[in-house]
């Protein structure tokens, strides 16, 4: 298992994940937007940076790239689709990486950038499968469509609530808060929703962060997972003045409500 997942925070609300070994001081960062909170978390903790996963190719996910490389001459994993300077491994669908002892699998999932991917590890008795999933799944949301079609982000959303629910998920920004408060105006009878809202808030009044989540929770409380569900079919007539077609008009409607919101 590994030893921590631990978030590094970043600007205004990203997490750069830093994963640590167990077996040693090796260390691996996720979306490094900037080096200088992974160096002073590296050096506090006597971690050698070993490795680097992006998820793409937007500059708070790489700008610390350049000054890492250059201290610790890590790996680095990304994208195959981009041309991130500094990448070492070019990765895509289906393709493996071995973190200290541990396989990751690489899931290609275009919607918030065409080159967007994440990394999946499956577990084991010790360990939770893990996510590190960018800015594709947020806790109760999903990233903005910056370069991808409403089919493509659906998708790869289809894709990511296939895999088991115990998988621990492992996004990038603290955006829980705000995408809760629009899940419940899409979805305002939801229960369970209400229950996270209180929870999480709990967890930023004490300075906590509200990740990792789960895909079990997100089954249940993210919209964007949920486009079947009769309650936020209406939510999408109430957007689009009639009946949408098919889940990716109701998933449409949704994404383009929550960029008004």
């Amino acid at each position: 298992m590994f030893k921590l997942i631990h978030p590094i925070p970043a600007f205004t609300d990203n997490y750069i994940w830093a994963v640590s070994s167990k077996a040693d001081t090796r260390a691996c960062v996720v979306d490094p937007g900037s080096a200088a909170p992974v160096i002073e978390y590296l050096q506090a903790h006597k971690l050698t940076l070993s490795d680097i996963f992006i998820t793409h190719h937007h500059p708070d996910h790489t700008g610390g790239l350049d000054q890492l490389i250059a201290m610790y001459k890590p790996r680095v994993f990304g994208p195959k689709q981009s041309n991130i300077r500094g990448i070492t491994h070019f990765v895509g669908e289906g393709s493996q990486i071995e973190l200290f002892d541990h396989s990751f699998t690489i899931l290609e999932v275009p919607g918030h950038t065409l080159d967007h991917i994440a990394y999946y590890y499956a577990g084991s008795k010790d360990q939770a499968p893990v996510l590190f999933c960018g800015d594709t799944l947020f806790a109760a949301g999903c990233g903005r469509l910056f370069e991808g079609t409403p089919e493509q982000m659906h998708a790869s959303l289809n894709k990511l609530k296939l895999l088991p629910e115990q998988t621990e998920v492992y996004c990038t920004h603290e955006y829980t808060l705000a995408n809760l408060r629009f899940a419940l105006a899409a979805d305002p009878a939801n229960q369970r929703l209400l229950e996270r809202l209180q929870n999480e808030q709990g967890k930023r009044k004490a300075a906590t962060p509200t990740l990792p989540s789960s895909i079990r929770l997100e089954l249940d409380t993210n919209p964007f997972l949920r486009c079947a569900d009769p309650s936020l079919v209406q939510s999408a007539v109430a957007q689009l003045h009639r009946a949408p077609v098919n889940e990716v008009e109701v998933f449409a409607a949704l994404r383009s409500w929550k960029d008004r919101f």
